[in-house]
């Protein structure tokens, strides 16, 4: 009789769900083609006698996680502080974004407060340029010290062995997707690769307290390349977000152990480097002087900072089916706004070619901005211009009332900060303990045909 067959079982690479046998689509997640095959399943482990007892929370030291500040006052706003000891931080995001350029000036900026106080030095480990690469680029945008080690490197063996040797205060890896395991089949930027690189080095920053930044490449959908439990590795996600056209570049938090996600740094990128933005207001308001028809302001909340966004609308005869285009802003709420002040306030659109954008390459999908849109549409389109020096802050529902919005306390005062005159908001803003700053006119509206006609546009 043959021996009987050892059982197999095959792994979900994405969310670790096991089977006997293999099936293209795992039911626990639902994503395709992640079941690899694990081998005979393990025996159960026994349990051995603990190296160090367990202490009581409130006896555990925390000296050992002050957050260490890294120079860049933009970077550290969105990781809550600094960086914190053992602590490894993914920066994922579109190629030619700057986040190569951001983790260098990071490094250096690292690297000079090291020396000063008598720490290891910084090691930054690439994987995708040549040392001379990495050097030219760090000329260029100013971001050379000596305290700063340089290693071109893609082999994790090799890369753990200059941790060994540098002992550095903070390890910079660019990028993760590059690095591979010789002991792990598959080329590197595969799951299997990615999964077992990332591992190894969340264990070695914890084992030395040593803080880690990794670069970790995006799909085409926007989503971090490589298995799904790779964000849950790490300590810390953060997406580098921005426009090739645009100056412009925003690192959020989706992720954070040790701080808030709601918190939004803003950066410059230019020739000479990439530099922190404690006041972007200037990017994102139009500089001409005169007052045009079918412009209007508003406030938008990016994490916990206000921050002006100026919507623009064009309407033109259309020569064909209607357009409506949109750029910066979501299509739906622009397509709900365009709705609205047909059936509201009884504008002609339909045989109308609409573009709604925003200036500076600003993006806003947040429902406080659809008073702006319907107020910039409906002065585009009888070719009034709005009173200047007014924002407008609200959401509009389908009945053409203006809803209340979050933030409204934080948003009124940067109105305030810019220089704006008149703020219109839902009614109730005021009674809601709100509290209004001087020299700021609180234009309160229950609708948007309200607020039209507070502007003369109905």
């Amino acid at each position: 009789m043959a021996a009987k067959a050892a059982s197999r079982t095959f792994t979900c690479s994405e969310c670790g769900w096991t089977a006997s046998k293999w099936v293209g689509r795992c039911p626990q997640c639902q994503a395709w083609g992640t079941l690899e095959e694990g081998g005979a399943p393990r025996t159960r482990t026994s349990a051995l006698a603990p190296t160090s007892p367990a202490t009581p929370i409130t006896e555990v030291p925390t000296t050992a996680s002050v957050k260490q500040p890294t120079g860049v006052d933009e970077f550290d706003r969105v990781l809550g502080g600094g960086l914190v000891p053992g602590a490894v931080v993914l920066l994922a995001g579109e190629p030619g974004v700057g986040k190569s350029t951001l983790l260098l000036d990071v490094a250096a900026r690292a690297a000079e407060a090291a020396a000063q106080s008598g720490r290891a030095p910084v090691l930054y480990v690439s994987g995708e340029e040549s040392a001379s690469q990495v050097r030219l680029r760090a000329e260029r945008i100013g971001a050379l010290h000596d305290h700063l080690h340089l290693a071109a490197e893609s082999d994790l063996a090799t890369i753990l062995g200059h941790v060994d040797s540098v002992r550095p205060s903070l390890l910079v890896v660019d990028s993760v997707q590059t690095a591979a395991d010789s002991q792990i089949e598959g080329a590197a930027g595969g799951v299997a690769q990615v999964r077992g690189v990332t591992s190894a080095l969340v264990a070695d920053a914890k084992t030395r307290s040593m803080p880690v930044l990794l670069v970790g490449h995006v799909t085409k959908e926007g989503s971090i390349a490589g298995p799904r439990v790779l964000e849950h590795l790490v300590d810390v996600v953060c997406q580098f977000e921005g426009d090739r056209h645009s100056p412009l570049r925003m690192v959020r938090a989706v992720k954070n152990r040790y701080g808030p996600t709601e918190e939004v740094g803003c950066f410059e990128l230019n020739e000479a480097g990439i530099r922190g933005l404690a006041d972007p207001s200037g990017l994102f308001l139009s500089s001409r002087r005169e007052n045009v028809p079918g412009t209007c302001v508003t406030m938008a909340l990016e994490g916990r900072r206000p921050m002006p966004v100026e919507v623009q609308a064009l309407i033109v005869p259309s020569s064909g089916p209607p357009r409506r285009t949109t750029s910066g802003l979501e299509s739906s709420r622009a397509a709900m706004a365009i709705a609205v002040l047909q059936s509201r306030l009884g504008l002609d659109l339909d045989r109308c070619d609409v573009f709604l954008s925003t200036v500076g390459g600003a993006r806003s999908a947040e429902p406080a901005t659809d008073a702006a849109m319907a107020l910039a549409l409906a002065s585009a389109r009888l070719s009034r211009p709005l009173t200047a020096g007014t924002a407008a802050i609200g959401e509009v529902s389908l009945t053409g009332e203006l809803r209340p919005v979050t933030g409204i306390q934080q948003r009124l005062a940067e109105a305030r900060r810019l220089g704006f005159g008149a703020a219109i908001v839902p009614r109730g803003t005021r009674e809601a303990n709100v509290k209004v700053p001087g020299g700021l006119a609180l234009l309160e509206c229950d609708d948007i045909l309200e607020a039209a006609a507070r502007e003369g546009l109905a």
